[in-house]
Order: structure tokens, then C-alpha cells, then sequence
């Protein structure tokens, strides 16, 4: 299982930290900052599911004028830490 911290951009949440397992399996997402009961709530949505998957259910959704959001910031850790793998 491999480890990951992400700092998200124009949201309230200022760090996003997840693990992957060999199979691509999202793990132990943890938000740091941003709203107390939505945050962990995504965080056990998304355990043990394909993070890929999870990416596309998550990319694009917006909070708000900000043009993104923190499950949208996930996404986008999600992206870039898979794209590390295949690299």
C-alpha cells in the first residue's frame, strides 16, 4: 500500500491524504480542514472502492463560484496519483 498527501487548490480543506493498495483500491482518506461532517463522510463512501471509478464520480463537482471543490480536489489527487504509478 502506497501513501499519498495532496494540497488542494481554492477550497477550504487544506490537505487531502489517501493510500492506494496494489489493485488500485482507495484507502483511509483523510481531509485536513473543510466541512466536519461531509468530509469524513466521502472519506468512508469511498473505502475499498476503485479509485479510478471514484475519480470519475467526483471530477467536475464544484462548490459553489470556486470552480472546484473538495471532492473535485480528490479527484484530481486521485488522477495524479495513478498517473505516478504508470509512469
Amino acid at each position: 500500500m502506497q501513501s499519498y498527501t495532496y494540497r488542494p487548490q481554492r477550497v477550504c480543506s487544506k490537505q487531502i491524504d489517501f493510500s492506494l493498495d496494489d489493485e488500485g483500491r482507495l484507502h483511509d482518506v483523510k481531509f485536513l480542514g473543510g466541512c466536519p461532517g461531509n468530509l469524513p463522510a466521502i472519506g468512508r463512501l469511498v473505502e475499498g472502492k476503485d479509485a479510478a471509478e471514484i475519480a470519475d464520480i467526483l471530477r467536475g463537482n464544484q462548490c459553489g463560484a470556486r470552480g472546484t471543490s473538495c471532492a473535485d480536489q480528490l479527484a484530481i489527487a486521485l488522477d495524479e496519483a495513478l498517473n505516478s504509478r504508470t509512469a
